[in-house]
């Protein structure tokens, strides 16, 4: 009896012991099914513009995995390519599609790669607070504004009855996506105004604009939610009236033609041989909707995240 006693004893120890590894191995897991235990680096640049969501989710996925280095850099939509092809980072952020150009040194290079949108932006245009006669402007007026045509450009020659004050203009960098958005849909390939400060670093231009009466600037929605105490934001119309920049604006792409997506590219190789690089595009997918939200910009269907997950375990 007593033999039999300590074995029932030691059977209800052995349990316990189970119970115990189970939980401690279940505690090892996060809701996206993956182990904290995972060590390295994840290395993204690119877009200064999407660099807000990219910061947010590299920050939220640090906490959940201490072992992994996350590095988010913002060189421009153009400078992360250039990165990408020469392999030096896992993934790209962007603020427009890929270029042919890219594509066909990343295939000269063997760099195979996905394309994952995350969010859309609507490309804002702002004023100085302080400017109390822009009420809107049409996409001719933008193109006449920051169009080169050998002129001083004074707000007086976009509008009757505007002050014959000199327009100072700050935009995004060439290597920016923004800047290549804005080249195609406002510029048209056409030069940009001579007299224009650029910076591939958003918080410059909010702080020119800012600074100058008589200034305007654009760049991603995020950056002039984050400033709205310092800036006065300009609708637009593109054929059907004037349309403000918001969430609701962007997601129908009624606010148009300033409405786009925003994109990562993911070296495949990265995915498939790094398991801290699968398991963080995995989380930002996962995440980026809500996140996208948190830093100003509009958040996919959730059908969109779903299908990217589904493309992402091809990969790993």
């Amino acid at each position: 009896m007593k033999g039999f006693k300590r074995l029932a004893l030691l059977a209800t120890m052995i349990g316990v012991l189970a119970l115990v590894t189970a939980c401690g191995s279940d505690s090892s897991k996060e809701g996206n099914g993956t182990n904290t235990s995972l060590e390295g680096s994840v290395a993204i640049d690119g877009s200064s513009t999407v660099y807000p969501i990219m910061e947010a989710i590299a920050e939220e996925y640090m906490l959940e995995q201490s072992g992994v280095q996350v590095s988010v850099g913002f060189s421009g939509t153009g400078g992360g390519m250039e990165k990408l092809i020469n392999g030096e980072i896992d993934m790209a952020d962007a603020s427009r599609p890929m270029k042919d150009s890219e594509k066909e040194q990343l295939d000269a290079n063997g760099i195979a790669f996905t394309e994952f949108e995350l969010a859309k932006d609507g490309l804002s245009i702002v004023v100085n607070k302080e400017n109390d006669w822009v009420d809107y402007l049409t996409v001719e007026e933008l193109s006449k504004l920051w169009v080169e045509d050998g002129t001083v450009k004074k707000w007086s020659d976009i509008r009757e009855g505007w002050p014959e004050e000199e327009v100072s203009f700050y935009s995004p960098g060439t290597d920016s996506g923004t800047f290549d958005y804005f080249n195609e849909v406002i510029l048209e390939e056409q030069e940009l105004v001579k007299s224009a400060k650029l910076s591939e670093d958003d918080n410059f231009l909010v702080q020119g604009v800012s600074g100058d009466e008589n200034a305007i600037g654009f760049f991603g929605y995020a950056y002039y939610a984050e400033n709205k105490d310092k800036l006065k934001v300009v609708p637009i119309d593109g054929g059907n009236g004037p349309v403000e920049p918001t969430n609701e604006t962007v997601e129908e792409g009624t606010y148009a033609p300033l409405s786009r997506p925003l994109y990562i590219y993911v070296a495949n190789e990265a995915v498939a041989t790094k398991p801290q690089v699968a398991d963080y595009v995995q989380f930002a997918l996962e995440n980026a909707g809500y996140l996208a939200e948190d830093v100003g910009y509009v958040q996919l269907p959730n059908e969109k995240y779903q299908e990217a997950l589904k493309v992402l375990e091809t990969l790993k």
